[in-house]
């Protein structure tokens, strides 16, 4: 009778631990998402990497799609956090006209807006901007004498259709995108010279010779492993395009902790260090996991 009481006991102590251990496993999991292209995917693993250091168990969501698809897996809970960029924040999300071109004016209104329109909280700001951009073979733009995107407007308009200009289907439609960069510098490439594809296919359509211009993003590794120019935006049409981690209202007064834990961020993960993690994702063709994870070793964050 003693020996099946202790028997009780011990099972039943056993089962306190376990349920014990996996309701603290419950709250402290974070639901990581990104984009689906090599930028984002690399903050998402940096992300993750700084969560699981912290003490979280972690769900890996990366890759999701595109912006307005991380934005509803955001929104209906499918995922807990996201970096998003503050100039796509500024004109998809909170439908902003004015181009605001500071980095810290554009966070500091996306932070408040978002907040107060939507109940999500943004955390601190990464010192990068990774602008769209178009970009040209080098040795093609130095032909056409093409240095900024004034110089290309004026060329459209010289030789009718004799440019391809490649896209994805986000910067076509998008409210910061193609049309209406196309009305700022006055320009128009003919319907057949423009060819959507993916984001991926892009570099290497225009390495290839298949479009002469190509939309792109001004921390990609590629623009320089394929020797690609970037034209200047003279203008000034781009807003600026700084990542930030974006987390419910709900989530942040759950979990405070999180700010402290992206804030070392802030001051290492500048423009230099993500243009190279990009260039050896995409050009040296090294796994996502391991560059994010060498450069948050190298960084003193691991």
């Amino acid at each position: 009778m003693k020996k099946m009481t202790w028997n009780l006991i011990t099972a039943l102590l056993i089962a306190a631990f376990t349920l014990t251990g996996t309701a603290f496993s419950q709250e402290k999991k974070i639901v990581v998402g990104a984009k689906n292209f090599t930028e984002q995917r690399v903050l998402g693993l940096i992300m993750i990497e700084l969560l699981q250091k912290n003490g979280f168990t972690t769900e890996d969501k990366t890759g999701l799609g595109g912006t307005l698809v991380a934005r509803k897996a955001l929104e209906n809970g499918q995922i807990d956090i996201y970096m998003e960029y503050t100039g796509t924040a500024l004109v998809t999300m909170l439908k902003e006209k004015e181009v605001i071109t500071d980095p810290q004016a554009c966070y500091d209104f996306v932070k408040e807006a978002d907040l107060e329109r939507n109940g999500l909280v943004w955390l601190p700001m990464m010192p990068f901007n990774n602008t769209y951009c178009l970009m040209m073979r080098k040795d093609d733009a130095e032909k056409k004498g093409i240095k900024t995107l004034s110089d290309l407007s004026a060329y459209v308009k010289a030789h009718k259709n004799e440019i391809n200009f490649g896209t994805n289907e986000e910067f076509y439609a998008r409210p910061d995108g193609y049309k209406p960069l196309q009305k700022k510098y006055d320009f128009q490439f003919g319907r057949k010279n423009i060819k959507k594809m993916t984001p991926g296919l892009l570099y290497k359509a225009l390495e290839g010779g298949q479009v002469d211009v190509a939309m792109g993003f001004a921390t990609d590794g590629r623009i320089k492993g394929m020797g690609f120019v970037v034209l200047e935006d003279d203008k000034n049409y781009f807003p600026v395009y700084n990542p930030a981690p974006v987390v419910k209202k709900e989530t942040f007064e759950k979990y405070p902790e999180l700010e402290t834990i992206f804030l070392p961020l802030t001051d290492k993960l500048d423009t230099a260090a993500m243009t190279e993690m990009n260039y050896q994702v995409d050009t040296e063709h090294k796994p996502v996991e391991d560059v994010a994870k060498a450069w948050l070793k190298t960084a003193g964050l691991l």
